[in-house]
């Protein structure tokens, strides 16, 4: 049995935070706005899970109104949504996650991001691909307002859940 899910996260750009994408602090003057640590990429992948096997969303599971999630690491997030009984039986097949944000560059960070999400989910670097783009000055993310990050994963299991 497979299933797809997709997820979409945005964060607004802001002084005084770092930036952390994919669960790995990327150096620069500016982060991202969030209750939690704000990781776009990982919030993304999160939803993306979640949507597969039709448990919600980052936001049900995480409230921004409870304040046991404050500043919380993404990474930590997806590891008990990954855990959690409705992901009993499903392993990655693969997660497919693209970035948007004009600024900084991410190219030299990716392998890192890779590997963090793969580890997550125990799974290989090889089962996970991550990309970055601009939008070409267009729009929030092209004036430099937030960031951008849109997720799909194939999940599989023996069907014998």
């Amino acid at each position: 049995m497979l299933r797809i899910g997709q997820g979409i996260d945005f964060h607004r750009i802001v002084n005084g935070r770092r930036l952390v994408l994919g669960g790995v602090e990327i150096p620069w003057e500016r982060g991202l706005e969030g209750h939690s640590d704000a990781d776009v990429l990982l919030h993304a992948v999160a939803d993306a899970v979640l949507g597969a096997v039709s448990a919600g969303d980052i936001g049900k599971w995480f409230p921004p109104s409870d304040e046991r999630f404050r500043d919380a690491d993404s990474g930590e997030l997806l590891r008990t949504i990954l855990g959690s009984p409705e992901l009993c039986g499903w392993r990655l097949v693969n997660v497919d996650v693209t970035m948007v944000a004009e600024a900084p560059r991410l190219s030299e960070y990716v392998p890192r991001m890779r590997a963090r999400v793969a580890a997550l989910f125990g799974a290989s670097p090889s089962q996970v691909s991550v990309k970055a783009t601009t939008s070409e000055k267009m729009g929030f993310a092209g004036r430099g307002e937030g960031m951008a990050a849109f997720a799909v994963v194939l999940l599989s299991n023996d069907g014998n859940i």
